[in-house]
């Protein structure tokens, strides 16, 4: 083809010539009807034929939706020209799927149920015939003085430690009965420690008020303050003599101690102008060198309560007897000689000191006979030591040990919560506050 208005160049123009010449006739109307459903079948019809058809689809665009078109028609309503529906292989028609249906499944592409967390294990909340005639959890709170809110007890105390090769856990709770009536707790604890390192010595020191007494709560608090301020003066010298298993001098030392702080209480019973056995506590107490190579455990006290040892699964009550006892001192039992041969006497320096004068005599010893025990801790051994609200179901009920002796007869020691609910598991007829510490040996 030429540029315009240039001059013909030949044969190579001729195809122009004969598509547009006047001599061509128009191509006319088409035969095939070309109507809207005329359109609408052929259309219908090439979808149909498409899935037999070898020729590939286009691609779909990226950035757009591929939606598979549906299969189903509305029931009830005529099916355009060209329109088929896939039946089962069984022959059942299959009903229209809605957008909230689940998704169809292949037997061999099962779910697996979903997962349901199991339901969580109430903790045991007695043992022995019949369920307390108290509720488990407290009714009322102690009546307050708003000029003396420092006079108030907590419901419960809790705490733990862990040092060389002991695991300790100790609580102190209000009992059935008290929760009930709105009295204060009458049984005080305390957990300290006193030095660094190797040298530092754990003092668990727990006492009960007098029953019955307004200032019971008072009393216990105070005999546990005096005895651990008399052991952390002194906690020094005690550690040198549980390491050298001193066992005379401890003993002869740690009764002084005692005598002398329960003595402070009848100091204060005479301030208030009552009777000595109005303000008075009983007193127990553990000793825990915190020293791995060191597994000396020493008790002494005064007053009613348990000693026990949880040794392969069964309980050894090893109370000390209350009578003493003269011999030759093995541990925890007897009593030392009053003097050595060479005529030296078995004391202790505590930092005590004599009354000044005459007229200001030392109080009056204790009642109560003191107790004593030094013993060595095996690995594996649970060490329980509590006041008379456990010891009493503990040596009363067989459920009750036997429960405790499944909880924490495990290597790992159980947790403060987890222990505060052993603890609390109760028995019927003992509704008095529970004081308990228990030790662990790894």
């Amino acid at each position: 083809m030429s540029q315009q208005g240039g001059s013909p160049t030949g044969h190579e123009d001729d195809w122009w010539g004969q598509l547009y010449d006047d001599s061509t006739e128009d191509t006319g109307p088409t035969t095939v009807p070309d109507s809207l459903d005329d359109r609408f079948a052929s259309a219908a019809g090439a979808v149909n034929q498409r899935s037999g058809s070898r020729t590939p689809l286009p691609p779909q665009r990226a950035g757009t939706d591929a939606v598979e078109a549906a299969s189903t028609f509305p029931p009830g309503l005529p099916k355009p020209p060209g329109f088929t529906v896939a039946e089962p292989q069984d022959g059942t028609p299959r009903p229209p799927r809605r957008a909230t249906d689940p998704p169809a499944t292949t037997p061999g592409d099962e779910q697996p149920p979903p997962y349901e967390p199991a339901a969580p294990r109430r903790p045991l909340d007695y043992v022995g015939n019949g369920p307390p005639t108290y509720a488990p959890e407290p009714t009322a709170l102690p009546p307050a003085d708003p000029d003396d809110l420092d006079d108030l007890v907590a419901d419960t105390v809790l705490d733990g430690a862990r040092y060389g090769a002991c695991t300790l856990r100790a609580v102190s709770l209000r009992g059935d009965s008290a929760r009930y009536r709105g009295e204060p707790r009458r049984d005080s604890l305390l957990t300290a420690r006193f030095g660094t390192g190797e040298q530092a010595l754990i003092l668990v020191a727990m006492a009960t008020g007098a029953r019955a007494t307004p200032g019971a709560h008072r009393a216990a608090a105070e005999a546990c303050h005096w005895i651990g301020r008399a052991v952390g003066r002194s906690h020094a010298s005690l550690v040198a003599d549980i390491r050298a298993a001193r066992r005379g001098d401890l003993k002869s030392g740690l009764h002084r101690l005692t005598d002398r702080s329960l003595g402070k209480l009848r100091a204060t019973a005479a301030e208030q102008g009552v009777e000595p056995e109005e303000y008075a506590a009983t007193l127990r107490c553990l000793l825990l060198p915190a020293d791995p190579a060191c597994r000396t455990r020493v008790f002494f006290g005064v007053g009613a309560g348990g000693l026990f040892r949880l040794r392969d699964g069964e309980w050894q009550d090893i109370e000390p007897r209350a009578t003493d006892v003269t011999g030759e001192p093995v541990v925890g039992f007897g009593s030392p000689p009053a003097e050595t041969a060479e005529g030296d006497r078995l004391t202790m320096d505590l930092g005590i000191t004599t009354p000044p004068s005459p007229y200001d005599p030392a109080p009056e010893p204790s009642h109560e006979p003191f107790r004593f025990r030094a013993s060595v801790a095996r690995p594996g051994d649970t060490l329980l030591m509590c006041t008379g609200g456990l010891a009493d179901p503990l040596r009363g009920e067989p459920e009750l040990s036997a429960h405790l002796s499944g909880r924490w007869s495990d290597l790992e020691p159980p947790g403060l919560a987890a222990f505060l609910a052993d603890v609390q598991v109760r028995v019927k007829g003992y509704a008095d506050d529970r004081t308990a510490a228990a030790v662990w040996e790894a």
